[in-house]
């Protein structure tokens, strides 16, 4: 996750304490007001669009990668079923490296759209909102798809990748209901990240990269398969989603922010 939605946090409760919503927007009004009174019911056609700041266009890059990927790797699904050459099965693996490699550009506007956000001295709670959902996508849902697409696909492997999804959401839910109450520095910058951050997931697909490169997906997965051909059959590999789930929900786990 970025720095934005501590940020976004901070100027909002820095105003409440105020008084002044004044977010030193460019154009003297105050950035807070200016959002709410685009989102009312009176405030005419694209009001939502022209309620955007810059750092939440980029925001939704991140949310683009995502849904990239996610769709990458339905494309994946209904070409692999098809090949049967040789070339043909090299030709879907490059699929799945490319769904694999929207994702470092997601945490390139998860990063960017903070910086963006600090520069420009604007942020909005619907800009925080933003930054969760779009991290959701890129760092929780698209990553499971590629593992479904590798070959995590068994009813308990289902149950176990969606576990590791809500532990994503959870973990994003509570980053923007404690924000304020986690220790600041002297910039208003949060000081540590309690559980992993969900942009740790990239590790995850570091590795699912690395398995493809060698060829072990599908029936080669790491591990094999347990209880194979009875209702509790799964792959133990999936282990390794389920347990960055418990790190990212982790209360005790304080990561300091770089």
């Amino acid at each position: 996750m970025s720095k934005r939605s501590s940020y976004a946090a901070v100027a909002a409760n820095g105003a409440a304490a105020t008084g002044n919503k004044d977010d030193s927007s460019s154009d003297g009004q105050p950035t807070f007001d200016k959002q709410k009174t685009l989102l009312s019911s009176d405030a005419g056609h694209f009001s939502l669009v022209r309620a955007m700041h810059l750092a939440d266009l980029i925001t939704e890059l991140n949310g683009a990668c995502g849904i990239l990927s996610i769709f990458t790797s339905l494309r994946y699904c209904l070409t692999s079923a098809t090949a049967i050459t040789e070339a043909e099965k090299l030709a879907t693996h490059s699929t799945l490296y490319l769904a694999l490699a929207f994702l470092p550009f997601g945490l390139f506007f998860d990063f960017l759209d903070g910086k963006v956000a600090r520069w420009r001295k604007k942020s909005s709670m619907m800009g925080q909102e933003l930054d969760s959902l779009a991290d959701l996508i890129s760092f929780g849902v698209a990553p499971a798809s590629v593992a479904f697409c590798l070959g995590l696909r068994t009813p308990i492997d289902h149950l176990l990748l969606a576990f590791f999804v809500l532990c994503g959401l959870t973990r994003l839910a509570r980053f923007n209901v404690t924000v304020t109450a986690i220790p600041k520095d002297a910039t208003g910058k949060a000081a540590y990240f309690e559980g992993t951050p969900i942009p740790t997931t990239l590790g995850l697909d570091a590795l699912m990269a690395y398995w493809i490169s060698k060829g072990w997906i599908h029936e080669n997965l790491p591990l094999g398969t347990m209880f194979e051909g009875t209702l509790l059959e799964f792959h133990p590999i999936v282990g390794l989603f389920v347990l960055h789930g418990c790190l990212m929900v982790s209360k005790t786990i304080h990561i300091p922010k770089p």
